[in-house]
């Protein structure tokens, strides 16, 4: 059977599993809980799987994978892994739990209801949830990144059809089933990325004569300031200051992200929490690392890639389709429905969580709370069509008008300003009593506004070189711009929370007393 015949039979299964996932459990999502969060009842596996594949998209298969795979060469290896410990395990074990208790003893369904009923404020309600629709929509729009080079190796379609076809699929089943649908298929997607991305290394390194022979070819790989040869499989790579930006971005930004954070409010119980820490740590080693370290060997192929303008600088996203193009054609096929699996995946995460937290923190407020459950549900499928339509839009001109720049850094700055403006108020609220209503805004608009800064220098040129070294440096890119802005909301939160004022003492200690309900444990967990 030929890769294109092969191909199709694979994704008329796998979209023909994701619809009737989709269906099977749309009795599920006939209320705002279970729309949302499933009711609050998913396992280890299913929670572990969702949260992997919220986190990994195809823009990492096939744009940061080839980016840092060409800047960093093998060393690109330690931000899957940075994904991996800090992104997942550490998320895990800091944000997990107290996540789960005082989001159900709030009542809080999206962050920025957490936002509002933890700091008592409908202000920082409404205004977080402002944030999660301008940004959001962006990020969503970049995850159709890659698709078309991926797909014009097999098949001979527009660009436009293919994000069509995600769009509507996607669609369908997040409609149907909500929370569940997505996680469910999360889990079946994550089984197929884990299966492809190892199939996909272990090919590639075959072509290229094994991990010996590949390791040596990229060690005579040239490189300015390395006489020596040996940069790009160098245990820090070329740049250790460039790669650690890079790291901290891509896993401490996670704790910050609305799509992220809110799989831990639907956890089912204590050992799930336990469980869902190793499965979703093994899978970011194995799906992130190793789309990173596939990604280091990139320059084998520099004279199969195709390159901007300058004839210097590569087209990252496709470097990875340059090393997928030799491949047997069950890889090819198989890779197919991994990138579609992972987009689909993350996008379906990213609409439901727009929709939830547009409509239950901006539309019925707005209504004064006349809305019922089923209006509410269904607002919320409206807007997950809305914004599923919006985001393939954009992707649609950005593909046609390549030189509209605005769309790509807008895309850039969306995870450092929704990092930057949420991860320090989130993370506080959940362990320290002392921080303040004005602390948790002043970080919103500090990691907002240094992204737009961010997006301002980048959109129109600005010359930063006489900032001085530390400003120009962390403004070159929204990677660091982005890492500026998550570190001074850490920064500021604490510092502002002292000399304001305080909230009422007697809400704080009634918000925290979820903390010091009795439960009964066995003898295995505590002795007599």
């Amino acid at each position: 059977m030929g890769t294109k015949a092969l191909s199709v039979v694979m994704l008329v299964i796998f979209f023909a599993v994701m619809i009737y996932v989709g269906l099977q459990t749309r009795k599920r999502a006939r209320n705002v809980e279970g729309f949302v969060l499933g009711g609050r009842e998913a396992g280890p596996w299913i929670t572990a799987f969702a949260f992997g594949t919220s986190y990994f998209s195809a823009v990492i298969f096939v744009g940061y994978a080839g980016q840092f795979g060409w800047n960093f060469g093998m060393s690109a290896t330690w931000a899957g892994l940075g994904n991996a410990f800090i992104g997942s395990l550490l998320a895990w074990n800091i944000l997990g739990r107290r996540t789960r208790i005082m989001t159900q003893h709030l009542d809080a369904k999206t962050m920025p209801d957490f936002f509002g009923k933890r700091f008592n404020s409908t202000p920082l309600k409404v205004i977080s949830s402002v944030i999660v629709f301008i940004f959001l929509i962006p990020y969503t729009a970049s995850l159709y990144n890659g698709l078309s080079s991926l797909f014009g190796l097999v098949f001979d379609i527009p660009y436009w059809v293919v994000i069509a076809l995600m769009a509507v699929l996607t669609g369908m089943y997040v409609v149907f089933g909500g929370y569940m649908a997505t996680a469910i298929n999360d889990f079946i997607q994550g089984i197929i990325m884990l299966f492809g991305i190892a199939a996909v290394i272990g090919s590639v390194i075959m072509a290229n004569g094994g991990l010996v022979q590949a390791t040596q070819t990229l060690s005579a790989i040239p490189r300015d300031g390395w006489e020596t040869g040996g940069a790009f499989t160098a245990f820090l790579g070329p740049d250790p200051l460039a790669l650690l930006f890079v790291v901290l971005l891509t896993s401490l930004g996670t704790w910050g992200l609305p799509q992220m954070v809110n799989k831990f409010y639907a956890i089912k119980h204590e050992d799930d929490i336990h469980k869902g820490t190793v499965i979703s740590t093994i899978f970011a080693i194995i799906v992130a690392g190793g789309c990173y370290f596939l990604g280091g060997f990139g320059r084998l192929y520099a004279d199969q890639i195709k390159y901007q303008a300058d004839g210097v600088t590569p087209l990252f996203d496709t470097i990875v389709p340059s090393m997928l193009a030799t491949l047997p054609s069950i890889v090819i096929a198989v890779v197919i429905v991994l990138v579609l699996s992972a987009s689909m995946s993350t996008l379906s995460s990213l609409v439901l969580t727009s929709s939830s937290t547009f409509t239950l923190d901006v539309i019925d407020p707005a209504t004064k709370g006349t809305m019922n459950e089923k209006s509410k549900v269904t607002v919320m499928r409206i807007f997950i069509l809305f914004f599923i339509l919006i985001s393939a839009i954009i992707a649609v001109v950005k593909d046609a008008h390549p030189e509209i720049t605005f769309i790509a850094q807008m895309m850039g700055v969306s995870w450092g300003a929704l990092a930057g403006a949420f991860l320090a108020p989130f993370l506080y609220g959940l362990y320290w009593k002392g921080v303040t209503k004005t602390a948790t805004l002043v970080c919103f608009i500090w990691g907002c506004a240094v992204e737009i800064l961010q997006l301002y220098i980048s959109f129109f040129a600005v010359d930063i070189s006489g900032w001085g070294p530390v400003l120009s440096y962390l403004f070159a890119s929204s990677i660091r711009s982005g890492v500026l802005a998550m570190v001074g909301g850490l920064i500021i939160v604490p510092i502002i929370s002292l000399i304001t004022p305080k909230s009422d003492a007697k809400e704080v200690e009634q918000t925290f007393a979820c903390y010091d309900k009795k439960v009964e444990v066995s003898v295995k967990e505590a002795l007599d």
